[in-house]
């Protein structure tokens, strides 16, 4: 037990940069977190942190520590998720990330649906457009969009999406429909995270760059940007599938649209798959599949 002193602690700090928050998440008080971490540093002989009056950073000592702490916490909550899961009721925390608008739009409200058919479970939702290290960090699962870089990360696909190039009737009508991918330099584009737009072009992956009035990494913000005829834009169909139905935005370079790509629930493959976060897993890939099934195939396109 002499050994184990202080790492809660040490951890959460090194987690939320801060003593203040780190007391918060663990329930206690800032002054027992700072006199837990003083004496673990006394015990090591290092100092863990650099402190200033805005910021708490780890150390160079710090970090290599706080990697290996990190791994053990997760060990004790694979132990703990090992035992609580023989109950036979599904229980306990289960702690997932997902991108902000997906989740926001259609994670959050199929995970209150699942706290309301599962109340013993607690959720810890980390919505962030950041590709966090489930690992280091201890999450059980995370929501990811789009081509998956190569890890040894589990991947089970939950649905997929569409990318629209669109505008509004009245851009269109002013300034014309693009046929080609070579007339994208004459239009005003929205331009998202990239300022390139992806496409099909003779079977082949083409990024093609664009240029325009406005820049911003809200795809709400451009959403409603090109419903005002301010230009074109390209975004995903979650985004903008009303629209489309509605006839506020209409489709363009149908020929050049790529293909639909995954959204994934991806998790550990070291990670023992407890009963609860299979059950959230399997819960979201039907409750998104009824979705998808419900969805109208056919969106507006200019004429």
């Amino acid at each position: 037990m002499y050994l184990w002193e202080g790492i809660s602690e040490f951890v959460a700090v090194a987690e939320n940069e801060s003593f203040t928050l780190a007391a918060k998440h663990l329930d206690i008080s800032t002054a027992h977190v700072s006199r837990r971490v003083a004496a673990l540093e006394n015990r090591l002989g290092t100092k863990l942190f650099y402190r200033t009056t805005r910021k708490v950073s780890l150390t160079e000592e710090g970090g290599l520590y706080y990697r290996h702490c990190r791994q053990l916490q997760t060990g004790l909550e694979e132990a703990e998720r090992a035992i609580t899961s023989l109950s036979g009721t599904p229980q306990g925390l289960v702690k997932l990330t997902a991108p902000v608008a997906y989740g926001e739009k259609y994670i959050m409200p199929l995970l209150s649906d699942f706290m309301v058919r599962y109340p013993s479970i607690e959720l810890s939702v980390d919505l962030t457009n950041r590709t966090v290290d489930l690992v280091e960090a201890g999450y059980d699962l995370a929501i990811r969009l789009g081509k998956l870089a190569d890890s040894s990360l589990v991947a089970k696909p939950l649905s997929a999406r569409t990318h629209y190039v669109c505008a509004a009737p009245a851009y269109l009508a002013t300034y014309g429909e693009p046929h080609s991918l070579s007339e994208l330099g004459r239009h005003n584009c929205l331009i998202g995270n990239h300022n390139y737009w992806r496409f099909i072009d003779a079977g082949k992956e083409r990024n093609i760059k664009v240029r325009g009035r406005l820049a911003c990494n809200s795809g709400y913000a451009l959403r409603d940007a090109a419903i005002k005829a301010i230009g074109l834009v390209q975004l995903p169909d979650y985004y903008v599938d009303a629209d489309l139905q509605a006839g506020r935005l209409v489709s363009v370079l149908d020929g050049y649209r790529e293909a639909k790509e995954g959204i994934w629930a991806l998790y550990p493959q070291n990670r023992h798959l407890s009963p609860k976060v299979r059950l959230l897993v399997d819960f979201l890939a039907q409750r998104l599949a009824e979705q998808d099934a419900a969805r109208p195939n056919t969106p507006q396109q200019a004429q």
